[in-house]
């Protein structure tokens, strides 16, 4: 890890903060699969769109390693602060997830900040789970076999889809949390021990964060879910989380929290490794096994054979 982080550091990129957003995302889509193996072949991909809560189509993308009908399926919102990231910058990312677990993966291109701030992030998010449940089956996908998941910015998305559908009495399989924000504030001791040098800066979470909330938002549990009054009922929990991340605390705080309250929880924590690891399988055999782990929680869920 140590050297897949010199090898950063000599490629001397502008950071994200010293960028405008814009440039941000395309410097972002540059660099985002360097390290990951490449895109693997599946039997089927296919770019559709759903609807977001005023109508706008979001784009998103279907991925399964079969064409068997009914699959199950993983709703899965991408990291990058709520202001980076899209369908190209884990692609490779979901192939994996697709291939491992032998269910489907629908990517969500959920609309980004500033042009469009909290909580568009998170109505997208929610539409685009519902529309599953109830309209899977035009993809040929199982509504009924129903998860979420994400990384980062998308596993802060995805544990507040799975409060939301608890709400709704809709049955979710899983929420599969990697290297999640739960927290207002990124004020935790791992938020000054990581601060700089270890991939996710202090300067660029406040940068992000300034892109996408107010200051006077940060304590709605739809942006900071350890905030929620009550995590009682939320679907079992898969939280992946990675020991020398400035996030690795508010992720442990929240698997605590989500046992404390009765939800059962698989927690995997990777000694070492920073933030963004499980993007990083052609230089971090841990990525894979994190994706390993990622892909048999969601078999056990959804109740198919390994």
């Amino acid at each position: 890890m140590r050297g897949v982080l010199e090898r950063i550091r000599r490629a001397n990129r502008p950071p994200f903060h010293a960028m405008t957003p814009q440039a941000a995302r395309e410097a972002y889509v540059k660099a985002a699969e360097v390290l990951e193996p490449p895109r693997a072949p599946l039997a089927r991909v296919q770019d559709f769109s759903m609807p977001a809560p005023d109508g706008a189509p979001l784009a998103a993308r279907l991925y399964a390693s079969s064409a068997a009908a009914a699959l199950p399926v993983l709703l899965y919102l991408h990291g990058g602060g709520f202001t980076i990231g899209g369908l190209e910058t884990h692609d490779s990312l979901c192939r994996q997830l697709a291939l491992r677990s032998g269910g489907a993966v629908v990517a969500l291109d959920y609309r980004l900040a500033p042009e469009h701030r909290f909580p568009t992030a998170v109505d997208d998010s929610w539409a685009a789970m519902r529309w599953l449940a109830e309209q899977g089956a035009s993809l040929g996908l199982d509504g009924t076999r129903l998860a979420v998941g994400g990384d980062s910015a998308g596993g802060t998305l995805a544990a507040v889809c799975a409060l939301h559908a608890r709400d709704l009495g809709l049955p979710l399989a899983l929420q599969l949390l990697i290297t999640p924000g739960t927290a207002a504030h990124a004020d935790t001791p791992s938020h000054q021990r990581f601060a700089e040098g270890y991939l996710l800066d202090a300067v660029s979470i406040e940068w992000f964060f300034r892109q996408y909330i107010s200051e006077a938002d940060r304590t709605d549990w739809r942006f900071a879910p350890l905030l929620a009054e009550d995590l009682h009922g939320a679907a079992p929990a898969c939280v992946i989380l990675a020991e020398c991340d400035p996030l690795v605390d508010e992720g442990l705080a929240y698997a605590d929290r989500l046992r404390m309250e009765g939800v059962p929880v698989q927690l995997e924590l990777y000694r070492g490794l920073v933030h963004d690891f499980i993007k990083m399988g052609r230089a971090i055999p841990e990525a894979g096994q994190a994706q390993q782990a990622a892909a048999q929680a969601l078999r056990q869920a959804w109740n198919t054979p390994s």
